[in-house]
């Protein structure tokens, strides 16, 4: 069901401060903390006793003490403290997750830890630019498989009826979609040529009347997306051709997080070429942003339900491409790794 060795996000940087934060990843309990240094530790939410959740215990210094019997725990997830006894049990610990601060985010690694490389992580161009914008982003819970919103962010063509007064018009209804499969994911993509821009981009368009536009979808192996957004004046875009000066471009990246099988937490935020420096353009773009997501969030909860419920098969079109090649390699990775684990034991 999931790629082990890779990196997800578990939360927000802001959002673990100085208490214990559970969070649930890939069917796991894991509880994230902050050490007197701020560096973040994640154990497993479980003490090796009576399997008390960790995260309803307290934090001492650098380590965390269990709200049962006082089992302690380090951020290695050794054992320093069993109340009572003389010698500590050597099966007395708690996996240790490798975690990395990266983009106002907290990435956990959820394979084998030797492998837990840095570099790994999703790239986000543009990062720490003064001449771009960053729309801080946000996050929601949505009740589905985390593979059905891997489909919807390499589906160009949705936002035509699920996005009509935002994203989508009438120009990305019949366009034709290109797939390119690469090395770390998929890419769904097209140009629409001589188009009215839609309704979301229009008002921070630096140029009048009709335009050229792009529709980039990739996501990368196992759930991690950028969306390219692109507006050039009708007649200055295409495919290889230099942006011109009053080209819009927005990045717009998007982490899905499985916590089980039925339930995944999506996270994201937004680069722009564009008032780096404008609050109230950030604050528009999280409130249009966040409610065209709650349009995909009605939708996907939906689609899982009803093909858990079907009584007749499912249909695939040609704008599923995509979404099905992306399927078909992350199931043969999945695969591999498993093989790889039965071999090693």
């Amino acid at each position: 069901m999931f790629l082990r060795n890779s990196w997800y996000v578990a939360a927000w940087d802001h959002e673990v401060g100085t208490g214990l934060f559970p969070v649930k990843m890939l069917g796991e309990n894991i509880v994230l903390y902050r050490k007197l240094n701020g560096q973040v530790a994640a154990l497993e939410d479980a003490c090796p006793h009576r399997k008390l959740p960790l995260s309803m215990g307290r934090i001492k210094g650098d380590t965390v003490e269990c709200g049962y019997h006082g089992l302690t725990f380090d951020s290695t997830g050794t054992c320093t403290r069993v109340p009572g006894v003389e010698k500590i049990p050597h099966v007395a610990c708690v996996r240790s997750y490798p975690i990395e601060e990266r983009y106002g985010l907290l990435w956990v690694w959820m394979g084998d830890a030797d492998k837990a490389d840095p570099a790994l992580i999703f790239e986000v161009d543009h990062w720490g630019d003064p001449a771009w914008g960053v729309n801080r982003g946000d996050s929601m819970q949505i009740n589905c498989n985390y593979l059905y919103m891997t489909d919807n962010l390499l589906d160009p063509s949705h936002v035509a009826w699920v996005h009509q007064t935002s994203f989508g018009n009438a120009a990305t209804e019949e366009a034709p979609l290109e797939t390119t499969i690469g090395e770390k994911g998929v890419t769904v993509w097209r140009w629409m040529m001589d188009v009215e821009p839609a309704p979301f981009y229009a008002p921070f368009l630096k140029f009048k009347g009709n335009c050229d536009r792009k529709q980039h979808y990739e996501v990368h192996y196992p759930s991690h997306a950028i969306i390219k957004s692109i507006f050039s004046p009708a007649g200055a875009g295409g495919e290889g051709r230099p942006f011109v000066d009053d080209t819009f471009l927005m990045d717009s990246y998007n982490f899905m997080t499985p916590i089980d099988e039925n339930t995944t937490k999506y996270y994201w935020f937004q680069m722009r070429n564009f008032a780096p420096n404008d609050a109230e353009v950030s604050r528009q773009f999280a409130v249009s942003v966040r409610g065209a997501f709650d349009e995909d969030r009605a939708v996907l909860t939906a689609v899982h339900k009803g093909m858990a419920e079907k009584q007749t098969p499912n249909l695939d079109l040609k704008i599923d491409v995509g979404p099905l090649r992306f399927r078909r390699n992350l199931a043969k990775m999945i695969e591999a790794e498993q093989a790889q684990k039965v071999a090693a034991e």
